[in-house]
């Protein structure tokens, strides 16, 4: 049975000798991640550490593969999937092999089915928890709850995605940066794709307003980042900080698919706030059907993917439960979804609004349009 979130990080909080993540940051591919974490790991195994690559893509580019060649590769592990044969990162093997330190490209890759875990974060995880440094790379758009952000500004849906827990498990972070009118120059040259691909990446995903607001959430990251260090080396240190009263944001969803976007929406704002997320489901006996229940797990998974306590409720009305809760947990802010409807809808929606403002105490509520 797959781990939950909480048993990987309790697992490697735990570890006699704590292995360190380190994560090599970008917003865009191209801005040096990869080539960033094999100078360092050049760096260190001439300092005597003992360093493998477990898996790294050179995607062809010359730079990467001179690197490649400096360090002891572990091999792969060759598996076939619909008459297709591929070589993916072999687990056991590292394991067996024990480096201090093993480098891990892209943290949000799938694995072939018939690999041992279903994702590469999976891998990382299993590596750390038996000791070994794992230097791992990720582009930010791959970030769970940054997916429909990444979808309005972009418009391209990431299918791979990694969930913001993995993110806690971060020791370090690096931002691997390079500004958008020089990753467009690199572009141009063939650096990141052949040239034939180039003029098409400009137009499409690699638009100067696409990568101004990319690198922008990536900036953000590692800012909070930052703050969560700041945090943890207060609390060791037994440092005194001023008091307030922290935020909890409740987010309240059904079983429609776009409640992903509210979610979202919710997990960020905790992020930024360091705040409480709680997600509210209110069992009105509107969801019995298959279809519906598939999708309403789908938005669970969703919310404990991003540390969201989940809160089943029941009721005759959603109002009234979700005022008791807020009371009764002294939630600060409240997310509802909103979707384009005809006007006597509106009208039932914007009347269990008023239902909920009266019965609740005071807290700040967000309305938020979700597309249909």
């Amino acid at each position: 049975m797959p781990k939950t979130p909480e048993q990987w990080l309790e697992e490697t909080h735990t570890a006699k000798e704590r292995a360190i993540f380190k994560l090599f940051l970008g917003y865009a591919p191209g801005v040096g991640k990869t080539f960033s974490m094999l100078s360092e790991a050049i760096r260190r195994h001439s300092r005597g550490e003992d360093v493998v690559i477990g898996v790294v893509e050179t995607h062809g580019r010359k730079g990467v593969m001179e690197l490649l060649s400096r360090l002891e590769t572990v091999p792969r592990r060759q598996l076939t999937y619909k008459g297709t044969q591929f070589d993916e990162m072999d687990v056991d093997a590292i394991l067996a092999r024990k480096p201090a330190i093993v480098l891990i490209d892209e943290l949000a890759h799938t694995n072939i089915e018939g690999s041992k875990n279903p994702k590469r974060y999976q891998d990382v995880m299993e590596v750390l928890d038996a000791g070994i440094t794992v230097l791992s790379t990720m582009n930010i758009q791959h970030m769970e709850s940054l997916t429909p952000t990444v979808l309005t500004v972009t418009g391209i849906q990431v299918r791979e995605t990694v969930p913001d827990w993995v993110m806690h498990r971060v020791d370090e972070i690096v931002l691997a940066d390079l500004t958008p009118e020089a990753l467009q120059n690199r572009m141009r040259r063939g650096d990141i794709y052949p040239l034939d691909r180039a003029e098409k990446a400009l137009s499409n995903f690699f638009r100067p307003g696409n990568l101004i607001a990319l690198r922008e959430l990536a900036l953000r990251q590692v800012a909070q980042t930052v703050d969560r260090g700041l945090e943890a080396y207060l609390d060791k240190e037994h440092i005194e900080r001023n008091p307030g009263v922290r935020e909890r944001i409740a987010v309240c969803i059904s079983s429609n698919p776009t409640a992903q976007y509210l979610i979202a929406r919710g997990a960020r704002m905790a992020q930024a706030i360091d705040g409480e997320l709680h997600v509210v489901y209110v069992d009105i006996g509107a969801d019995e059907a298959p279809d519906r229940q598939r999708t309403l797990n789908a938005n669970v998974r969703f919310a404990e993917n991003l540390q969201g306590k989940v809160v089943r409720l029941k009721g005759k009305t959603v109002a009234e439960p979700v005022a008791q809760f807020v009371r009764e947990h002294h939630i600060t802010q409240v997310i509802f979804g909103r979707s384009p409807q005809n006007s006597w809808r509106r009208y039932l929606y914007m009347s269990a609004i008023h239902k909920f403002l009266r019965d609740a105490p005071p807290v700040d509520v967000h309305i938020v349009t979700q597309q249909s």
